[in-house]
């Protein structure tokens, strides 16, 4: 290892240790190592790859969904997502944890977010889960690992970044991939609830066990369907060639825009420029990690990491599916401090081409990475779903933390189905053309 990346992986470590933000963590580290290794004029270079890192026309996607999923959070889209998710599972025991789930999974596709998912539907269902018998840290640690799927499911950015940094990935082929995926997820999260909640229900016989009043299906349904219809929407302007990712978030944002303010009636338009300023926030944040990453990317391509990284790991085993494993292993340990967006910023050009070697499809790998990094989303010490979820719902982190070990194990083996089911990504795009 040279003395520049010495320099970069300590000052990385220290500075997340210190809990600086990480845009400033990537872009410090980044800046100490190009120093560290004699670049000349590291300032410039630095703002150069990170100027050139956000000049990408489908990066213009992220803060459009973004800014339709602070709409729908705000809008009140999630007592109608309850109340379609307690007319399909309402009746079956243990249903509130089953509407739980399943409104989260529905509620983060269509907001593209799994905190708007915490926030609205953690808001509701926390407080009603605890008064039919739940434990309160069974019913966050449930609301918070539920949300995740809705990152599997589209239209996610994460996606959009992940597409941005491997380049010649379809946007269109990674959201249908991550449909399936997301929906095993969600069944996973499912059982386990299920299971768990059984010894709820014979502590508390007049318990959780079923929803009270379930809502006619066809009546929540038809309330429902104007949000569910972004997804429609967005997948299918992509998949007929009407319109690119870019241009369908703008479509989703008009259609969030048309359903809170005119059809529901949610917001006032005073509220607006609040929604504006939240959103340029998360979008400001956002985009200063591309930039950074994309700096810090670059150095470590030119310092030959991702090549390193891949002889390393192929030297360990030829064997595709233990390299599939080790890699699994790492992007675990990395999600346990690194926030996902990060993540797959840094992480990808280093495991990528270690994927492409032992013939894994960059779309398959893609899901990979966000099924994995979906897990540390929901563990200490810097997971934003597990920290946001014990606000929502007032919870320690301990408590919820140790109600979390089933649903990890739920997320871990979903992960594992993802990564050697091949076919459950790449079926569908496949089959509606996005892939040869």
């Amino acid at each position: 290892m040279s003395v520049g990346l010495a320099v970069l992986l300590v000052a990385f470590v220290v500075l997340l240790l210190l809990e600086v933000p990480v845009a400033f963590v990537i872009g410090l580290a980044t800046l100490l190592g190009a120093l560290a290794l004699g670049r000349d004029g590291s300032l410039v270079s630095l703002a150069s790859d990170m100027a050139n890192g956000l000049d990408s026309f489908p990066l213009l996607a992220i803060p459009f969904f973004i800014l339709a999923g602070e709409l729908m959070a705000a809008g009140g889209l999630a007592r109608r997502m309850i109340d379609f998710a307690a007319a399909i599972v309402g009746r079956v025991p243990g249903g509130l944890a089953l509407i739980n789930t399943l409104t989260c999974m529905l509620f983060g596709a269509v907001s593209g977010s799994a905190t708007a998912a915490i926030s609205s539907i953690g808001g509701s269902l926390i407080p009603e889960m605890e008064r039919k018998g739940y434990p309160r840290d069974f019913s966050v640690a449930l609301t918070a690992t539920a949300a995740t799927t809705g990152l599997l499911i589209p239209p996610s950015n994460v996606m959009i970044v992940y597409a941005l940094v491997a380049s010649n990935v379809s946007v269109g082929a990674l959201f249908l991939a991550g449909i399936f995926p997301g929906v095993v997820s969600g069944l996973a999260l499912m059982i386990v609830a299920l299971m768990v909640s059984r010894g709820f229900r014979r502590e508390t016989p007049a318990g959780a066990a079923v929803v009270e009043e379930v809502p006619p299906f066809l009546r929540s349904f038809l309330r429902a369907f104007p949000s569910l219809l972004m997804l429609v929407l967005v997948l299918g302007v992509i998949l007929g060639g009407i319109m690119t990712p870019t241009e369908s978030s703008a479509l989703a944002v008009l259609w969030a825009l048309l359903l809170v303010a005119v059809i529901y009636r949610e917001i006032r338009w005073s509220q607006l420029p609040q929604i504006l300023i939240q959103s340029a926030r998360t979008t400001g944040i956002v985009l200063l990690l591309v930039g950074t990453s994309a700096a810090m990317s670059r150095l470590l391509t030119i310092e030959q990491v991702p090549q390193v990284a891949a002889n390393a790991l192929l030297g360990v085993s030829e064997n595709p599916l233990v390299i599939l494993l080790l890699i699994n292993l790492a992007l675990l340990l990395v999600g346990v401090f690194m926030d996902m967006t990060p993540a797959i910023l840094v992480f990808t050009p280093i495991f990528l081409p270690v994927a492409v070697a032992i013939d894994l499809h960059p779309v398959h790998f893609g899901i990979i990475m966000v099924a994995n990094l979906c897990i540390g989303l929901c563990t200490p010490p810097v997971g934003t779903c597990l920290f946001l979820g014990c606000g929502v719902g007032k919870a320690k982190i301990a408590g919820v933390s140790k109600a979390m070990v089933p649903f990890y194990i739920a997320m871990f083996a979903a992960l594992l189905v993802i990564t050697y089911w091949e076919d459950l990504s790449l079926w569908l795009p496949r089959a509606l053309g996005e892939l040869e």
